[in-house]
């Protein structure tokens, strides 16, 4: 599959879905070893079981610039575009905090207004910890609102 977007992929906001994350991120994406070695081949059914053993919610880190897994995992959503009902069992999963977030920050770069408001309102009474990783490389654990910052905050992958 390489790194090409599936054939009969919709486009989202006018684009090719992989376009919502930048070209140079994107390249360092497809260059990393995350990507290559866990991502390769990756469908919808084994996507859930990569999300299920991510550790943080990060961009990008590091002093080279290293994407995270979240990311890598967010491109390959945005790659083989899976089916709505896929992504909302993602933000219903209670058991997992970061396939929720995964879900939701993926529905948030491709849904539209009335998805977001009717499927991540419900999510504004989660706070539960989250574990970041900042762009130093440094981890934090921050009791914070999931929901709140993908609604409210800048998107910068």
């Amino acid at each position: 599959m390489a790194n090409r977007t599936v054939k009969d992929a919709q486009s989202i906001k006018g684009t090719n879905p992989q376009y919502l994350i930048e070209k140079i991120i994107r390249s360092r994406i497809y260059d990393c070893k995350y990507w290559k070695e866990e991502c390769f081949a990756l469908t919808a059914e084994l996507l859930v079981d990569k999300a299920m053993e991510l550790r943080y919610v990060a961009g990008t880190h590091a002093g080279n610039i290293k994407p995270s897994p979240f990311l890598c995992l967010t491109l390959k959503m945005l790659q083989i575009q899976p089916e709505k009902d896929i992504v909302v069992e993602f933000i219903k999963n209670e058991d997992f905090k970061y396939v929720r977030a995964l879900g939701a920050f993926y529905l948030r770069l491709t849904g539209t207004a009335i998805d977001c408001y009717k499927y991540l309102e419900p999510l504004l009474n989660d706070y539960r910890k989250i574990r970041t990783q900042r762009r130093d490389g440094s981890e934090s654990e921050n009791k914070f609102n999931v929901t709140y910052n993908i609604l409210t905050n800048v998107i910068n992958v």
